[in-house]
C-alpha cells in the first residue's frame, strides 16, 4: 500500500500538472488583436497587404485592426486606438522612416510589439531602429532588376544609350526610394548610360499624381530628347510619368517605363486595346508580406519568439505579355 505522504505528494503533483495545462491551454488560445497601419491605404499594394492579413486572422485565431497613417500625427493617434482597444501589438509601413524613436516610445506606453512591413524604422543616426524586426524588398536589388529590365528592353528595340533619356522620379527622404532608383542607376551606368543622360524629378507624393508632376517639367524641359526610360520608387509614379510622355505626344513607342510592385493599376494598363509607354513592372507579393508580418508578429505575442531582424523577398519581371502568369505564381 501506499503511504499517505506519497500519496499527499502524487494529489499535490497531479493538481500542479493540471493548472499547468489549463494555464497553457489559455495562453494559446486567449485572443490576439493587432493592428495593421499602412502610409498610403488607397494604394492597391497595401490594400492587398491588409486584406491578406486580415484573412490569415481570421484563419489562424487573430483579429487584425486596419488603419491608415499617412502622416505622424496619424500614426500615434492609431497606435492610441489600438492601445485602447487592448491590442497587444501592430505592423506598421509608415509614412516617415525617421518616426521610428516616436513610434518605439508610443508603443512602449502600451506595452505592445511591432514590427515594420515595407519601409524600415531608422533611429535618430539614421540607421535601422534596432529591436524592430523588418519584412521587405532588397530595395536596392529590386532597382538593379529594373535597370536590367530597361537595359535588356532598350537593346531589343536597338536603342543607343546617348540617345535616350532616362528619367529617374525619386524622394531622397525616403531610403526605400533612393536605394531603388539607386539601385537602377548603377546597373543603367554599367550598360552604357552617361550621367549626363539621366534627369532627376523629385517628386512630392509617391502615387500617379506625384509622378505626373515631377516628370512633365522635366520632359518638357528636354523637346531635343525623343526616347525615354522611365523609373521610381513604384508603379504608381511611372505610370502618372508615363501619362506625362503621353500629354507631350511621345509615342507609346518611344518610352520604356519600368515600375515596381505589381498591382491593379498595372494590371489595367497590360490590358489595354494598344500598347502603352509602361513596359514592365517588377512584381513582389503583396499579400505574401501582409500575411507573413502579421503572422510574424503574432507568433511572436504568443510564443515570445522575436522574428528575424531583417527579412527580404526577390521580384519578378512582369509585362504584358506575362503578366497573369506571374500574378498566379505570386498570389497577388
Amino acid at each position: 500500500m501506499t503511504c499517505p505522504d506519497h500519496r499527499r505528494m502524487l494529489r499535490v503533483l497531479a493538481a500542479a500538472c493540471l493548472a499547468w495545462v489549463g494555464t497553457t491551454v489559455l495562453h494559446a488560445e486567449a485572443p490576439v488583436k493587432i493592428g495593421f497601419l499602412v502610409k498610403m491605404p488607397e494604394q492597391a499594394w497595401f490594400i492587398n497587404e491588409q486584406k491578406a492579413a486580415a484573412e490569415a486572422g481570421k484563419k489562424e485565431g487573430f483579429t487584425v485592426v486596419n488603419i491608415g497613417t499617412p502622416d505622424g500625427e496619424k500614426v500615434l493617434a492609431a497606435i492610441d486606438n489600438l492601445g485602447a482597444q487592448g491590442a497587444q501589438g501592430f505592423v506598421i509601413c509608415p509614412p516617415d522612416v525617421r518616426l521610428g524613436p516616436a513610434i518605439r516610445a508610443r508603443a512602449k506606453q502600451y506595452d505592445m510589439k511591432f514590427v515594420t512591413v515595407d519601409d524600415q524604422l531608422v533611429d535618430g543616426a539614421g540607421k535601422p531602429l534596432a529591436g524592430v524586426p523588418h519584412l521587405g524588398m532588397s530595395a536596392f536589388k529590386i532597382g538593379n532588376q529594373v535597370g536590367q529590365a530597361i537595359a535588356d528592353e532598350m537593346k531589343r528595340r536597338g536603342w543607343k544609350p546617348e540617345e535616350v533619356g532616362a528619367l529617374r522620379i525619386t524622394n531622397y527622404q525616403l531610403p526605400t526610394a533612393k536605394q531603388r532608383t539607386d539601385g537602377a542607376t548603377q546597373t543603367l551606368l554599367a550598360q552604357g548610360f552617361k550621367p549626363d543622360r539621366i534627369f532627376d524629378a523629385p517628386q512630392r507624393s509617391t502615387d500617379d499624381e506625384g509622378g505626373f508632376n515631377a516628370a512633365s517639367p522635366v520632359l518638357a524641359r528636354h523637346p531635343d530628347i525623343k526616347k525615354w526610360v522611365i523609373y521610381a520608387l513604384n508603379e504608381e509614379t511611372v505610370l502618372g510619368a508615363v501619362r506625362a510622355t503621353e500629354q507631350l505626344r511621345l509615342p507609346a513607342a518611344d518610352v520604356i517605363g519600368v515600375g515596381i510592385n505589381g498591382a491593379g493599376e498595372a494590371f489595367a494598363e497590360f490590358q489595354k486595346t494598344q500598347p502603352t509607354g509602361f513596359y514592365g513592372t517588377i512584381a513582389v507579393s503583396s499579400p505574401n508580406h501582409g500575411r507573413q508580418s502579421a503572422r510574424n508578429l503574432v507568433n511572436w505575442i504568443r510564443t515570445g519568439q522575436e522574428p528575424p531582424a531583417d527579412t527580404q523577398t526577390a521580384g519578378t519581371l512582369m509585362t504584358r505579355s506575362n503578366w497573369q502568369a506571374v500574378r498566379a505564381e505570386l498570389g497577388i
